[in-house]
């Protein structure tokens, strides 16, 4: 999990998807010297303090696993995506597409039974001395949070800020929108509060299945006509490809997964 392109100014992916680079992610040291007189002409160094401001790298997401129903169709799909474009890689796992497919297994283990991301903010750089208000604030806004259905309908690409990677994802433009999009003004509320940057002005949730280096919209465009056309000849209840309810949001803060909402099934 990012201004992605195709009409997001864009996943990340990005679902699940690379974080954009952000400012101040390094620490800052700050060097004061004092110096005091010593015998003759010659001054010697007296004190040195370190000060350091440490920031941490924090994003917020859905946990999304795709049912088991829903796999065999997306199999199929990746299938076709892969014999189009080369190069395509299994997100965050980074396993060539194109070897996962030769054993069917194998692809649904290493790429369609993880857990996929749906980003509700910025990855952004966290001051340390704001993580326990941060987190806090954003239990407080999500406490009576409640079920709902989302659909990943429609097959999409994007590509991060800076060009270097293009996603193949799927996303959420009918069911369950309105809700991610109230989930999403919640979570930039608490960036503001922590003069944070927001989301993205026109936010399209969605989780990115795949990866390739560098800008190939063309290419991803052409292999989602092709996977569209062969979806559109099945029937009504073939061509929903994943359904799932909304049970839990997490924060992630250098490497440690926080929760902040989850509803018991």
């Amino acid at each position: 999990m990012d201004t992605l392109m195709a009409n997001y100014a864009s996943d990340s992916d990005s679902d699940g998807g690379e974080p954009a680079p952000v400012p101040g992610g390094a620490p800052e040291i700050t060097r004061r010297w004092r110096r005091g007189a010593a015998s003759g002409a010659s001054r010697m160094l007296k004190a040195t303090t370190l000060y350091m401001s440490i920031s941490l790298v924090s994003f917020e997401y859905l946990r999304v696993v795709i049912p088991s129903d829903a796999r065999k169709q997306l199999a199929l799909a990746m299938k076709r995506a892969a014999s189009l474009v080369p190069g395509l890689y299994a997100i965050d796992a980074d396993y060539a597409l194109s070897e996962l497919c030769k054993d069917e297994q194998k692809l649904e283990k290493v790429l369609l039974s993880r857990e996929f991301h749906v980003s509700l903010g910025r990855p952004v750089a966290v001051q340390v001395h704001q993580i326990d208000s941060f987190i806090a604030m954003l239990r407080q806004k999500f406490q009576s949070q409640q079920r709902y259905w989302m659909e990943f309908n429609k097959w999409e690409h994007f590509v991060n800020d800076d060009c270097t990677r293009s996603f193949l994802s799927l996303e959420v433009t009918r069911t369950g929108l309105p809700e991610i999009s109230k989930q999403i003004l919640m979570v930039d509320e608490v960036y503001r509060l922590h003069g944070l940057p927001e989301f993205y002005k026109n936010p399209r949730p969605h989780i990115s299945l795949v990866w390739a280096l560098g800008d190939i919209s063309g290419k991803l465009k052409q292999a989602i006509k092709d996977i569209e056309k062969y979806q559109s000849s099945m029937s009504s209840l073939q061509k929903c490809i994943v359904q799932c309810k909304f049970s839990r949001i997490v924060c992630k803060v250098g490497k440690k997964v926080h929760d902040i909402c989850k509803i018991a099934d």
